[in-house]
């Protein structure tokens, strides 16, 4: 459900070259009081996050190489709402193909920067259950493997890894097969430990929303999938439920596996969660929602170790609602939650 996240789809190789340009440009155009802004701004691309974000904003993701596209159109109203999204630190997905040479990419470009990089890692054996998102490792050697590549690619640079989306929540709700899950266990606290390894990351295991499962259902779970050697777990990626609310679920949860710390997608969460089509549908590029909280490490509670755009604000949840493929950039779902944040 979270999208293969292949990064240059829907834009053209021209408004890739000249996206760091255009949104350095836009970036000196905006005051600290702006949307999506945080006072001083700090980092070598003249774009980065403030103080309280450690994370790298890469200057050509989706959202800059838009944000070219329309400054070339001459189109300063559409590219000043795609800039309150390029300006902002999201996660990077590692693809399945290259792990070692995209994540050595990434940290070092990060650390050039004097940054660390917000990783996700979503290569699962049978991922996401034959939904939206499916695909995966094709088998627990392959992603062992890539384990390996990925941890070799981040080396000794900071970095931040977002551990498998919905690999838990899948077993607990059903959707992925029982014959999978003594093997996806064993995974799971294999990847917690493999990349927990490495000197300057920390790993948080994805432990679902406060709409899918309460804490009770999910604390035994989490302490076999490896919890116990990661830094904390992270909650409610790729969906939208408050901040606040998604605080509460995440201190309960916390308070029975040992007072683990987390993080908080608040990527599109500005208006809450949709409510009002199917149920499966409420989750998949529903209509009315917002930009969150942008990304912070002072959140102002000791247990809440930032707030994070994990799920990259614009790109598609799947083929529904008019939407594009999963993972794939789509400018009008990024107009919209641009124009709806507060």
């Amino acid at each position: 459900m979270y999208g293969s996240h292949d990064g240059r789809s829907g834009l053209t190789r021209a408004a890739a070259v000249a996206g760091a340009g255009a949104v350095l440009l836009l970036a000196g155009c905006s005051s600290p009081s702006a949307p999506g802004s945080q006072g001083k701004e700090s980092g070598s691309h003249g774009r980065g996050p403030g103080a309280t974000v450690p994370y790298w904003a890469n200057p050509d993701g989706n959202a800059a190489r838009q944000v070219a596209v329309y400054t070339a159109n001459g189109d300063r109203k559409n590219a000043a709402l795609i800039e309150r999204i390029a300006r902002q630190p999201v996660g990077e997905w590692i693809g399945p193909d290259r792990p070692e040479a995209e994540a050595k990419g990434l940290t070092e470009a990060a650390e050039r920067a004097g940054r660390e990089v917000l990783l996700v890692l979503y290569n699962i054996p049978h991922r996401d259950c034959g939904q939206f998102s499916r695909g995966g490792a094709a088998d627990g050697q392959a992603y062992r493997a890539w384990l390996d590549g990925v941890a070799r690619g981040i080396g000794d640079r900071r970095a931040t890894v977002i551990l498998e989306p919905d690999a838990l929540l899948h077993m607990v709700d059903g959707c992925t097969p029982q014959e999978f899950h003594d093997e996806r266990y064993v995974l799971l606290k294999a990847a917690v430990e493999r990349i927990g390894r490495q000197p300057r990351t920390r790993v948080y295991l994805d432990a679902g929303n406060a709409g899918w499962r309460s804490p009770d259902a999910l604390f035994g779970p989490l302490r076999r999938a490896g919890v116990g050697a990661a830094d904390g777990f992270a909650v409610n990626v790729a969906n939208f439920q408050t901040t606040a609310v998604s605080t509460d679920f995440g201190k309960r949860l916390s308070a029975k596996i040992g007072g683990k710390p987390f993080v908080i997608d608040t990527s599109r969460n500005g208006n809450g969660p949709y409510v009002g089509g199917a149920p499966e549908e409420n989750w998949c590029n529903p209509p009315g929602r917002a930009l969150g909280e942008v990304p912070t490490t002072d959140t102002g509670d000791e247990l809440v170790d930032a707030y994070l755009w994990i799920k990259r604000p614009g790109e598609s949840d799947g083929d529904c609602r008019g939407g594009p493929k999963a993972g794939r950039w789509w400018p009008a779902y990024a107009l919209g939650l641009a124009r709806a944040a507060k």
